[in-house]
C-alpha cells in the first residue's frame, strides 16, 4: 500500500516529500534485510519524475554498498546524477554533493574488490571538474596501497595537497599504517613527525598505529617515548595503546618483568573499580603474547589470576590458553580447561573448539580430531575454514598424500572452500612424499584460483628436473 502511494506521488510530481518518505522507507527496508523490496523502491524513485537531492543520492549509494549490491550503485549514481540530482546554491557554497556521493561509491567499490571501477570513477569526477574530498582521496590512496602501487598512493597524498585539500587525521593514520605494512618504517615515522610539526592534533588511533610500527621495527625506545609524550599531545592512552606497548616489549625480547610492570600500570590507569580492564581483550592479548614467546607458565599464571579475581573468564581467553597448552604438548591440561569452561557455563565457541582440535591433531590423534569436529556441529557451533584446515593438516601429517588430497577435494565440493593455507598444506605433503608431478598440477590449480604457493615447498618441487615444465606443457596442449 505504502509503495503504491509513493509511486503515485512520484508520477504526480509531488516530488520532495515523496523522495524524503521513500529514502526513509528504503533505509528501513535495508535495516530489516528486505533487499528485494528495497531495490524495487529504489527503482521507483529513479524512474519517478521528482528531483532527488544530493543527500538522498549519497544515502542510496551507501545503502546499496552495505547491501553488497554495489554493482547496481553505478547505474543509479549516473542516472540520478545526470538527470535529477540538482544541488542548490547553498550546497555549492559549502561542499560538492556529487563528490560526497562519489566518495560513498568509491568506498563501496573498494571494499568489494572492484578497484578498477573505483579509480575510473575518481578520474571521471576530476575530469568533470568536481573537487574530491579528503575522504575520497584517502579511500583511493588505500586502494592503491592494496594493489601494491605505493608510489601512486603517495602521489594521491601529494595531489590532494596541491589541490588545496588538506589531509585529515584519518588520512595520516591510513598513510602511516600502509607504509608500515610496506616496511617503509622510517618514511612513515617522518610523516608522523611532520604532522606534529605542522600542528595537526593526532588522535589515539593514529598514535597507536605509530607505536605499533615502531615496535615491529625494534625501535622500542621511540615507541615508549611516544607513549610518554601522549599527555603533552592531549591524547589519552586506551587499552589498545597499552597492549601495543606490551606486544612491542615481547617482540623486542624485553625482560618479562618490564611487560608485567606495564600491565600493572594499565590496570592502575585505565581499569574499572575492580581493577580489571574494561575490555577482556587486554588479558587475552597479554596471555597470547606470553604464549607466543613460549612463556607458558607465565601465561597460565596470569590466566589463573584472572579466574581467581573475577570468578570466570571468557570463551576467547579459554581458547587462547587451550591453544598454547596444545602447542607445548600439554594436551591433558588443554582438555581439562575445555571441560572446565563447559562446567562453568561458558559455552565453547568455534575458536575454543579449533584450539582443542589443533592440540589433538598435534598429538597425532586424527580420529579424536574428527570426533571433536562432529561434536562441534552437534552442539550447534558451525566449524569454519580453520577447523577444516586443522583436520587437513593432521591428515597430511599422519594419513599421507592420498588422505590429504581426498580432504582437499571434499572441501572444494563443500560450502567451505579451501584457501591458500589448504593448498599449501597438501602441496607440502605431496612434496615430502616425492609426488612432484601431482604437486606441479596442484600448483597450476593454485595459480588459476589466484593463490600463492609456499616458496620453500616450491623450491623443493623445482629440484625435480622438468616436472613443472612437463605439466605446463600437458595442460596447455
Amino acid at each position: 500500500m505504502l509503495r503504491s502511494m509513493l509511486r503515485s506521488s512520484f508520477s504526480s510530481g509531488l516530488g520532495r516529500e515523496a523522495t524524503l518518505s521513500t529514502t526513509a522507507l528504503i533505509r528501513c527496508l535495508d535495516e530489516a534485510g528486505l533487499v528485494g523490496e528495497m531495490w524495487r523502491m529504489i527503482q521507483d524513485m529513479v524512474c519517478g519524475s521528482c528531483l532527488v537531492g544530493p543527500a538522498d543520492l549519497s544515502e542510496t549509494v551507501r545503502i546499496l554498498g552495505n547491501a553488497t549490491m554495489v554493482n547496481k550503485a553505478p547505474s543509479i549514481f549516473y542516472q540520478i546524477k545526470g538527470r535529477k540530482c540538482k544541488p542548490n546554491c547553498k550546497h555549492l557554497q559549502l561542499h560538492n554533493p556529487d563528490a560526497n556521493t562519489g566518495s560513498a561509491l568509491i568506498s563501496a567499490l573498494g571494499k568489494l574488490g572492484r578497484k578498477d571501477s573505483a579509480t575510473r570513477l575518481f578520474d571521471e569526477m576530476t575530469q568533470n571538474g568536481l573537487h574530491p574530498t579528503a575522504k575520497v582521496y584517502t579511500n583511493l590512496m588505500g586502494i592503491y596501497f592494496t594493489l601494491g602501487r605505493v608510489e601512486k598512493a603517495l602521489g594521491m597524498v601529494q595531489e590532494m595537497k596541491e589541490k588545496g585539500c588538506a589531509p585529515t587525521v584519518y588520512t595520516h593514520t591510513e598513510l602511516i599504517k600502509e607504509l608500515g605494512k610496506a616496511q617503509r618504517i622510517k618514511e612513515a615515522y617522518n610523516i608522523f613527525m611532520n604532522v606534529l610539526r605542522e600542528g595537526c592534533k593526532p588522535d589515539v588511533v593514529l598514535i597507536n598505529n605509530v607505536i605499533n610500527l615502531l615496535g615491529k621495527a625494534g625501535r622500542l625506545v621511540d615507541a615508549i617515548k611516544l607513549f610518554e609524550d601522549m599527555e603533552s599531545l592531549h591524547c589519552t592512552p586506551n587499552g589498545v595503546t597499552y597492549n601495543t606497548i606490551i606486544k612491542a616489549l615481547f617482540e623486542c625480547t624485553a625482560p618479562a618483568s618490564e611487560a608485567s610492570s606495564w600491565f600493572e600500570r594499565m590496570k592502575a590507569n585505565g581499569m574499572d573499580e575492580n581493577g580489571f580492564p574494561p575490555c577482556p581483550a587486554a588479558y587475552c592479548s597479554l596471555i597470547n603474547t606470553l604464549g607466543k614467546a613460549k612463556r607458558y607458565e607465565a601465561a597460565n599464571e596470569l590466566f589463573q589470576k584472572l579466574k581467581e579475581n573475577c570468578g570466570s573468564s571468557s570463551a576467547r581467553v579459554y581458547a587462547v590458553m587451550i591453544k598454547h597448552f596444545g602447542k607445548c604438548g600439554r594436551l591433558t591440561e588443554a582438555v581439562d580447561l575445555f571441560d572446565e569452561m563447559k562446567k562453568l557455563g561458558c559455552s565453547p565457541d568455534v575458536y575454543a573448539y579449533n584450539a582443542l582440535m589443533s592440540g589433538i591433531a598435534r598429538a597425532v590423534r586424527i580420529d579424536d580430531t574428527y570426533s571433536l569436529l562432529r561434536t562441534t556441529e552437534e552442539n550447534g557451533c558451525v566449524p569454519d575454514l580453520n577447523s577444516h584446515n586443522i583436520i587437513l593438516n593432521g591428515l597430511a601429517g599422519t594419513g599421507g598424500p592420498q588422505w590429504a588430497m581426498e580432504m582437499l577435494t571434499k572441501m572444494k565440493n563443500s560450502k567451505i572452500k579451501p584457501d591458500a593455507v589448504s593448498y599449501n598444506t597438501v602441496l607440502h605433503c605431496l612434496s615430502r612424499a616425492g609426488m612432484f608431478e601431482k604437486a606441479a598440477k596442484l600448483m597450476k590449480e593454485m595459480q588459476l584460483n589466484g593463490f600463492e604457493y609456499d616458496r620453500i615447498t616450491y623450491s623443493s618441487i623445482l629440484e625435480a628436473p622438468g616436472k613443472i615444465d612437463e605439466v605446463r606443457a600437458r595442460t596447455t596442449l
